[in-house]
């Protein structure tokens, strides 16, 4: 057998896992999380919330009152299907746009807004909610994962560590070092990629020459999935199995196929100077809300008025929590000089004193 008949083998195993189709029929019975009709009625409200405060958010930022934002409109069902097969005590190690993970997992929203305008109190996460701040660095989580993974493993801890990157930070060198390292010490660790197709405008044709990135595991010794990421139900099963993999000393790899329907960030990307509309217009086809609504209808457990309260609590949390940040004190210099050191350096000190003069007048 020649090396292109061994590539082609291994990519032969990554078929696309999926449970619902685009029109919500399920296509793939046997493979349904054992989930309860009130745990799906969640999961639809958790992706409705979630939409609504996306659009809240932007409205927010195009407002001046908040400042880094990525939009994460398209990418609901693995955001929100990977965190609800969590363990409340499992670390969740995010990427910038991983804030609706943190969130549900415990976080408040108005720290999430203060996070997003660089204020220091969007970092003091609260003792018992086990994540940490987003990442800005690319791909820096990744290995960070790998290392968290493996304390809880050392100290006899029964939870694992997941983290959130693109298909553009699978390219960056932590991205390897991390499955190497995890998979290397049997680590309980979660590694998801979500592939939305575009590093903000590169495209991921261009990023790897590989069919998948879910076959990077191999190379890892570790498990790889490619998962649906537009169908909630997939990604839910597909995260309990990597959990309960990672708990028996194998990590996996998911990558997650699904799409942004916004820019990259709101710091200037134009996302129709690299997309075109067929692509848009195909993705938007794929809609993990829509989907995952039209499985719910058939089943009589979803309806318009049940998405309406939804949207109306969505609106008001938002509107309460950018009430709560704005309420933070407004960070001076001074702060940030004190924030920086336990101990200041002499030359800090000589800056404190002049900008605590300044900020006293």
């Amino acid at each position: 057998m020649n090396n292109v008949q061994v590539l082609q083998n291994v990519e032969e195993n990554f078929q696309t896992f999926r449970i619902l189709d685009e029109k919500g029929e399920v296509v793939n019975q046997d493979a349904m999380p054992d989930v309860t009709d009130e745990q799906l009625q969640e999961l639809m409200r958790r992706m409705v919330y979630t939409r609504i405060w996306d659009q809240r958010a932007i409205s927010l930022n195009r407002q001046g009152r908040l400042g880094f934002y990525a939009p994460v409109a398209g990418q609901e069902a693995t955001m929100i299907g990977t965190q609800y097969a969590l363990d409340k005590q499992d670390w969740i190690l995010p990427g910038y746009r991983d804030i609706p993970q943190l969130v549900f997992h415990g976080l408040p929203l108005y720290q999430a807004f203060l996070f997003s305008r660089g204020h220091v109190a969007g970092n003091r996460i609260p003792e018992d909610v086990n994540v940490l701040m987003p990442q800005i660095i690319i791909g820096a989580q990744i290995i960070q994962t790998a290392g968290v993974a493996m304390g809880l493993k050392r100290n006899g801890n029964t939870n694992v560590a997941i983290t959130y990157t693109g298909d553009g930070g699978s390219s960056q060198g932590d991205f390897y070092e991390g499955l190497n390292f995890a998979g290397a010490f049997k680590s309980p660790a979660i590694f998801v990629v979500q592939n939305n197709r575009f590093a903000i405008s590169t495209p991921v044709e261009k990023q790897t020459a590989a069919k998948t990135i879910a076959q990077k595991a191999v190379a890892a010794g570790i498990n790889g999935i490619q998962v649906d990421g537009m169908d909630v139900l997939a990604v839910l099963a597909a995260t309990q199995q990597a959990r309960k993999d990672a708990l028996d000393g194998t990590p996996t790899l998911i990558e997650a196929l699904t799409y942004r329907y916004g820019p990259h960030t709101l710091a200037g990307d134009d996302p129709t100077r690299y997309r075109t509309k067929e692509l848009d217009t195909e993705y938007q086809e794929k809609d993990p809300l829509v989907r995952f609504r039209l499985f719910l209808e058939g089943k009589k457990l979803w309806s318009e008025d049940m998405e309406n309260e939804v949207i109306e609590q969505a609106k008001a949390d938002v509107k309460e929590a950018i009430s709560l940040a704005d309420k933070e004190p407004k960070q001076k210099v001074s702060d940030f000089i004190n924030n920086m050191y336990e101990t200041l350096p002499s030359n800090l000190k000589e800056q404190l004193e002049e900008y605590t003069a300044k900020e006293s007048k």
